[in-house]
């Protein structure tokens, strides 16, 4: 094993949209491990939207990311020293060492997983904290019936693919937003949705809302929000009196472009119930969200699908593409 190991840390703050300029591979030691400590060599780095926040210094739901740390980021990874009892060499854990190829911890903050029946990356996407993101967001907020219309922004990635799968699962009528033919294809014919619109094919706003309103001849009752923007204003004209929201994420305004509602008015005219949520705020669901979402992901039940970089070195480039929404599923670094 080498005696160094590369990292990315936050080297400036972006002002608008995210640039190489912002991050700094760095090589650095491998760091000696003391008592009740282990050594984790990551086989894989997630990339996700909540990252672009954490870069900024304003105000958010979490602590900005310091200058010069490590970038913030979920890992699966081996443990390749111990001196922990509760961990053995070879035992495969999940945990949020960043963006890194190596981490130390006391066993604090990971957790050994089994990949018998789950692969190891799958742990960071629809068995892992974008799992139950989407998990939570349809089950707790939006509260699905069957036969009732779902809809879903950014359909084909991490978390809009599992809440689609989730809500067909329970009977309802499943409509996503995609980018591009493909991914539209995907959701329809991989995944199982009723419909998905392809919001690039749409030359305006109007072009939109009609084929919007072509996959939704019934309204919308719930809608899963990952996106934002014009998708939002979109989808509340389209939403039936009583329906429920869950904002989970707004990409579209993730570098610092203004978000404004066209017709706020629709949630007290439609009287909706619009939510936001952080998974992280939640944790007492997650045992029972992972052993259900596992177990979909083991039966078959609950497909997904991967974009992997290779190599620590190319994770900034992944994770502008990913912004830009150049990702087809879940966006992964592979470390080893």
């Amino acid at each position: 094993m080498s005696n160094t190991y590369k990292r990315i840390v936050l080297a400036s703050r972006p002002t608008g949209a995210v640039t190489p300029d912002n991050f700094r591979l760095e090589e650095v030691p491998v760091p000696e491990i003391g008592e009740g400590e282990v050594l984790v060599r990551n086989h894989f780095l997630s990339l996700d939207p909540y990252m672009r926040g954490r870069m900024n210094e304003g105000k958010s739901y979490a602590t900005p990311q310091p200058l010069g740390d490590v970038m913030i980021g979920g890992t699966v990874g081996e443990i390749v020293a111990t001196k922990n009892p509760k961990y053995a060499v070879g035992d495969k854990v999940v945990g949020m060492f960043g963006w890194q190829e190596m981490g130390v911890t006391n066993g604090i903050g990971i957790q050994k997983v089994d990949t018998t029946h789950i692969p190891l990356s799958a742990y960071l996407g629809s068995v892992g904290m974008p799992g139950v993101t989407a998990w939570y967001g349809l089950n707790k907020i939006i509260q699905p019936k069957a036969g009732k219309t779902i809809v879903v922004s950014a359909a084909s990635g991490a978390v809009g693919s599992v809440v689609g799968q989730l809500a067909k699962l329970q009977g309802c009528r499943v409509v996503g937003f995609a980018g591009g033919k493909d991914k539209c294809d995907y959701v329809v014919n991989e995944l199982g949705f009723d419909a998905c619109v392809d919001y690039k094919a749409a030359k305006d706003s109007k072009a939109l809302y009609t084929m919007f309103k072509e996959a939704t001849p019934d309204g919308v009752d719930g809608y899963f929000e990952n996106v934002g923007g014009e998708i939002l204003d979109t989808v509340l004209a389209r939403m039936n009196a009583f329906g429920r929201i869950a904002i989970c994420g707004m990409i579209a305004g993730y570098d610092g472009q203004p978000m404004p509602l066209k017709n706020p008015q629709l949630i007290l005219v439609s009287r909706l119930t619009v939510e936001g949520f952080i998974v992280s705020e939640h944790m007492d669901v997650w045992p029972q969200a992972l052993q259900e979402l596992g177990t979909a992901v083991a039966q078959g039940k609950l497909k997904f699908r991967e974009s992997v970089a290779q190599g620590l070195a190319s994770a900034p480039e992944a994770f502008m593409g990913l912004l830009k929404g150049k990702n087809f599923g879940k966006q992964l670094v592979k470390l080893v």
